[in-house]
């Protein structure tokens, strides 16, 4: 890479022309042959999954598969309508307008009626009931069982609440698909049908992104970041230059990310996170690389010099951080769960592009421009050519951390400790339309069902039954009688009492007839503990004795087991994916610092701050503090990926700031042998410039805080905590007080291992500086407090 870099330098016009081409291929490419985004998962070897499998095999595969939508109403004037409730002619005159005008979309296949047929072109007939003539050829007991069966199915599927107050109409979609445009009519439909007499709302996941905004994010996120930039490098050009470079190369990772969709599975949401990591690294990566051009001018060095200096130093830093990156995120490969797969990929193509564009693209127009790349000077602005010393204020600060490091270090863990305790209480799982903003469709959806039919109804199990013998009514009837009398069941459908007629039909138990659906709804509510409490004891307690007794084979599933079983795979696999990426880690940075000590501190400091982002995360999303200023509307549990992701992109950039930061330590402790000045000397060369992309980099996080989409919320949060925890309290407290304590023993390596392992540098040395790379030679920087000076360094 390094070489790219040179040829671009040299070559600057051809590169940019081979840059152009590159990026008009990728953006032609994944406009025109992009893949779908989807957010489908597999759980290899999970309960959840066989059920879903014996569905599909015994063709009910749609139960519990979330297709679809639902339409919920209530009057909110039920004085003006005494009598009827929810189905009132007054209130079915104002709500069959606006289902017929849902049924009339072109996705729409039927909008169901719970007062009689339903609206579509593709509404199944109701079924047929047994005639009174074919009743009384029964034996009296088996009509009356018949009669009872009939009452209790249309009770249990009736879309009318007990009390009247609350209806809804279920939406089949042509092929299980929902155009953007008639998700977005369809919604508005709903919206407009609101008034101050009836509450109408929507569900389903179909719909979950057709009334959201294109995300204005990334722009609020590049605003924050310029207004950082003017400040550090005082000059309109330079401050832009970071800017420039990782916007293209971002909008090179967002065409990757959809050609990756054609061969794996991308979460729909997995371009806003590519995007979020993607901003922050490609400014950072630019960044690091503008910077040190930027002393090496105001160093009095040529600019085609100065450019192949900073290559070859924050370059070299800028290919190991993103490589680093990269690997964390496809470590999560060792997971073997197809829905990371393709955030890992999405993710990990993001950061190489604009990585390749901080190493590519930024060295040529360098190289073109000169000098010109640090023009548009503002007030505070430096003039090339002229020297000033750098750092004297984070050498003082070195100073101040030094004169009692086992107080700031105990401080920082202290602090560390204390924001991570709320991690002890994470309790995981997926966010339901509780959590939607008040007035939102889906969340006024989620609220008429609770109130109307329960809490469990929003997030009922599904069992899926293997019965011992085909249409074996016996077994049938066991299982379903003791499912309905588990602790913690509301309700079971079908009932013990429906079990008659469903042996009529001779479809009822699949091709085979040994296949049953049975859905179970808890008496609490999807998010609430008392569900998992549950689904365990289903599991663990009475599946167990039901299947012992009848010779079947139960398999719970639904949304609620999926998100069970999430967890359960992924604290199984979390040892090996640990393991892999802080191994490759620390490996690394043995290889980059031969040392044992330097990288064991980045890996353990790199977990703690783990800890507290995620500590910060339960507090916000799961206790619900700062909940109203965040926009949060409602509490819950944490999403089961979010750590494992969030982890996977926090090592890689703590292993960044730890490169950029210890590579200058590395430098004086070669060079002097002395550890104190060392650390100090390497806070005041690096320890602005990891402040300043720090800084950067929790602002683009945070600019993503206000979007309505939950789980990009929610990222947002735990990033911006996790890097302003490792940057500012780890990175330039902990680990220099830390290193300051430790003294020589950070640079220790036994002998045997230091001759055997390759030297592998972040900053040139002799030998690699060709004649003439640097016209103007070295310039001394000034004496730092101390009679420390840090050479060729300048103050960004």
């Amino acid at each position: 890479m390094p070489g790219l870099s040179k040829w671009a330098i040299r070559r600057p016009v051809v590169a940019l022309i081979a840059w152009v081409i590159a990026l008009g291929a990728i953006v032609g490419l994944g406009s025109q042959l992009g893949g779908a985004l989807n957010d489908s998962f597999s759980l290899p070897a999970t309960e959840s999954t066989a059920a879903q499998e014996l569905l599909s095999n015994g063709g009910d595969g749609a139960a519990g598969s979330g297709a679809g939508a639902r339409i919920v109403w209530s009057p909110t004037a039920l004085s003006s309508t005494p009598t009827g409730g929810a189905v009132d002619p007054l209130v079915l005159s104002e709500i069959t307008p606006v289902l017929q005008q849902i049924a009339d979309l072109v996705s729409v296949s039927c909008v169901t009626l719970p007062t009689g047929a339903g609206l579509g072109p593709n509404c199944p007939a109701a079924p047929a009931g047994m005639t009174p003539d074919q009743l009384k050829g029964l034996p009296q007991d088996q009509q009356e069982a018949i009669n009872d069966a009939g009452a209790a199915f249309a009770a249990a599927s009736s879309a009318v609440s007990p009390d009247g107050s609350v209806a809804y109409s279920n939406v089949t979609f042509v092929d299980g698909v929902v155009s953007a445009g008639d998700a977005t009519a369809f919604l508005a439909a709903i919206k407009s049908a609101n008034t101050d007499q009836l509450q109408v709302g929507a569900s389903g996941q179909a719909l979950e992104w057709a009334a959201q905004e294109p995300p204005k994010s990334e722009g609020i996120g590049i605003g924050v970041a310029i207004i950082i930039l003017l400040i550090a490098f005082g000059s309109v050009i330079a401050a832009g230059m970071p800017i420039f470079v990782a916007v293209v190369g971002l909008a090179m990772g967002q065409m990757a990310v959809l050609l990756v969709a054609n061969f794996l599975d991308v979460a729909t949401f997995a371009p806003t996170l590519a995007a979020m990591i993607g901003l922050g690294v490609g400014i950072d990566y630019a960044l690091f690389v503008m910077n040190r051009f930027r002393q090496a001018v105001l160093a009095g060095h040529q600019p085609k010099a100065a450019a192949l200096e900073s290559v070859e130093t924050a370059g070299r830093a800028v290919l190991f951080a993103g490589g680093t990156v990269i690997i964390a995120l496809l470590g999560l490969f060792v997971l073997r769960i197809n829905f990371f797969d393709g955030l890992a990929v999405a993710a990990a193509m993001t950061v190489l592009m604009v990585m390749l564009s901080a190493l590519w693209m930024l060295p040529a127009l360098l190289s073109l421009l000169g000098n010109k790349a640090l023009g548009i000077r503002l007030p505070w602005g430096k003039k090339p050519g002229k020297v000033h010393p750098e750092g004297k204020r984070w050498a003082q600060y070195g100073h101040g951390l030094q004169r009692r490091p086992w107080l700031t270090t105990i401080g920082a863990v202290v602090v560390i400790v204390v924001l991570a305790i709320p991690v002890l209480s994470l309790r995981q799982g997926f966010a339901d339309d509780s959590g939607k903003p008040e007035g939102s469709s889906s969340r006024i959806a989620y609220d008429l069902m609770s109130s109307g039919f329960g809490p469990g109804v929003n997030g009922p199990f599904f069992a899926a039954v293997k019965l011992p013998a085909p249409n074996d009514v016996t077994a049938f009837t066991t299982i379903v009688t003791g499912l309905s009398e588990a602790e913690g069941v509301a309700a079971v459908l079908p009932t013990a009492q429906m079990v008659p007629l469903i042996a009529m039909n001779p479809d009822s138990f699949g091709p085979d007839g040994t296949v049953a659906t049975i859905m179970i709804t808890p008496n609490s509510a999807p998010q609430d503990a008392a569900t998992t409490a549950l689904l365990d004891r289903l599991r663990s307690e009475v599946n167990p004795g039901l299947e012992a007794s009848t010779g079947a084979e139960i398999y719970i599933g639904g949304a609620q087991a999926i998100t069970s079983d999430f967890t359960t795979v992924l604290t199984n696999a979390l040892p090996i994916f640990l393991l892999v990426v802080v191994g490759l880690g620390f490996l690394a940075l043995v290889l980059l610092f031969h040392s044992l000590v330097v990288p064991l501190t980045a890996a353990i400091t790199s977990l703690m701050s783990f800890a507290a982002a995620m500590g910060i995360t339960v507090a916000v999303f799961q206790w619900g503090w700062l909940a109203g200023p965040i926009g949060i509307s409602g509490t819950g549990p944490i999403m089961p990926f979010l750590p494992i992701m969030v982890f996977a992109i926090l090592f890689g950039l703590s292993m960044d700031y730890q490169v950029f930061l210890v590579t200058r330590m590395q430098e004086e402790w070669a060079r002097t042998g002395d550890n104190a000045a060392s650390v100090r000397r390497g806070l005041a060369g690096s320890g602005r410039v990891v402040m300043i992309a720090a800084a950067i980099m929790a602002s683009v996080f945070l600019a993503f805080v206000p979007t309505p989409d939950s789980t990009i919320k929610l990222f947002g949060i735990s990033l911006a905590s996790a890097v302003i925890i490792d940057a500012f309290l780890v990175r330039l407290v902990l680990v220099p007080s830390l290193m300051s304590i430790l003294g020589k023993a950070n640079w220790w390596l036994p002998n045997w291992l230091d001759r055997i392992l390759p030297r592998v540098q972040i900053e040139p040395g002799a030998d690699e500086i060709e004649d003439g790379d640097y016209a103007g030679g070295a310039s001394d920087g000034g004496d730092l407090p101390g009679g420390e000076v840090v050479r060729d360094q300048v103050s960004v």
